[in-house]
């Protein structure tokens, strides 16, 4: 699969356009869809990007802990609701819960104390936690969003202390081998950009140090490509069940905390940051270490993102995850996702199952009621059945999408044993408006 030319057209201009504005050494855009890279679009020569070419993702490193997080709880091994202190104990922030800490909701500062760690070498575990106090909390926990770095330097300790592993090797035996990332790597493995800061006023290029940032890599120490980015990002559109079950990551996807109030246009779930953009949401993470900048944006239910790298600190002008979301809104503009045609089933569903569709009526209001292949329930209003539910046994269904997702669905039966009312959570349908329940 490709973009028409014009859509590819005009990404690469943007692209080049945002390399001359914003004056990148080097800036790389992919966009993924269905699984795939399906277009690249590079700009700047210090050094040419290709896609086997590594940056530093920063903050997206996040996504990848908190993914580990989400497989624990799946596992067993934690609840979100758990203090920190039940499984890092000694940190004097111990009372913030997993799910606080995950969402930028734990009111914790944003940095561990020191030097400035992204651009110093970073400390061991103990060393980080000796440092810790409650008085490092800045804000009421929940009462509103602060980003905190120091947050996933703490969950990553967490992981090493459940895990008895490295936060490193954890991530390459659950995450980057799983999913084929053979080019996401914890240190600098060439071929990789060197990072830069651009004078403002003779745009001559300073090199940055690269850090080995120790206790404080879960949250933002991975170097990576934009083909396994592109991995990355297709796992956000769609997981690999054997890595991260499907209901686990629309989960993350779910907003816990808004940042932005007035408009809704920025929030956190658990790991990811959530955008509005018009009437689409994208779940993504920025990112940004000294000499480098990151940013990733997926549209879940057309399996489709964009990724970008940079190595600048910065952008003149330029904000790199407003690009590549302005570009995710291109590609979904211009290029819709196919429509799955319409196939006619094989057979009539069962009789039981048949005697369960057609219309129902509550309260004046009308549903609309069929099966599937799979010999599943749809239901809502006519032509738009937004309602799904699932067997259970005997006349019990479990919702399963939509305004009565997890509620019970109970069919009413009388003395001939004929469904005459369709119990959904207590709003009783029956099979004529005028028709008491």
């Amino acid at each position: 699969m490709t973009l028409l030319p014009e859509t590819a057209r005009q990404i690469d201009t943007q692209v080049a356009q945002a390399q001359a504005d914003g004056h990148a050494p080097s800036l790389v855009v992919g966009v993924v869809r269905d699984g795939a890279l399906v277009h690249l679009a590079a700009a700047g020569e210090h050094p040419h990007p290709d896609v086997d070419l590594q940056y530093r993702l920063g903050s997206i490193s996040k996504t990848m802990t908190a993914t580990l997080i989400m497989q624990m709880r799946d596992a067993g091994r934690l609840a979100l609701d758990d203090p920190l202190e039940q499984h890092l104990p000694g940190t004097g922030v111990g009372s913030l819960t997993l799910r606080q800490l995950l969402a930028h909701a734990s009111g914790l500062q944003r940095e561990p104390e020191g030097d400035w760690w992204e651009r110093t070498a970073g400390v061991d575990l103990p060393t980080l936690l000796a440092g810790l106090t409650v008085d490092k909390i800045a804000y009421p926990p929940h009462r509103t969003y602060h980003y905190s770095n120091l947050a996933y330097g703490l969950l990553g300790g967490l992981l090493e202390r459940l895990s008895g592993k490295p936060w490193v090797d954890l991530l390459a035996e659950r995450l980057l081998t799983p999913l084929g990332m053979r080019r996401t790597t914890y240190a600098a493995t060439e071929p990789y950009a060197r990072g830069y800061v651009v004078h403002p006023w003779h745009d001559t290029l300073r090199e940055e140090p690269r850090t080995d940032t120790g206790a404080m890599a879960p949250a933002g120490q991975l170097w990576s490509t934009i083909e396994d980015l592109g991995r990355w990002a297709a796992f956000l559109a769609d997981p690999d069940p054997s890595v991260l079950g499907a209901s686990t990551l629309t989960e993350m996807c779910s907003p816990v905390v808004i940042s932005d109030l007035e408009a809704w246009t920025h929030g956190h779930g658990l790991g990811l940051e959530l955008f509005r953009e018009g009437n689409r949401v994208y779940v993504g993470h920025g990112g940004s270490m000294p000499g480098y900048g990151a940013a990733l944006a997926v549209h879940r239910p057309s399996r489709t993102a964009v990724v970008s790298l940079v190595n600048a600190y910065t952008l003149r002008g330029v904000h790199l995850g407003a690009l590549g979301r302005q570009l995710l809104t291109l590609v979904l503009d211009a290029e819709p996702a196919p429509v799955t045609p319409w196939r006619p089933a094989a057979a009539p569903p069962p009789a039981e199952l048949a005697e369960l569709t057609g219309r129902w009526w509550w309260m004046g209001t009308t549903i609309e009621v069929y099966a599937d292949a799979a010999g599943e329930l749809h239901a809502g209003p006519i032509g738009a059945p937004d309602l799904h539910f699932v067997a259970e046994g005997p006349d019990r269904w479990r919702g399963r999408a939509g305004g009565q997702d997890g509620e019970i669905l109970t069919v009413r039966r009388d003395e001939q044993d004929r469904a005459v009312a369709l119990d959904i959570a207590t709003f009783v349908y029956t099979r004529t408006p005028d028709q008491q329940p």
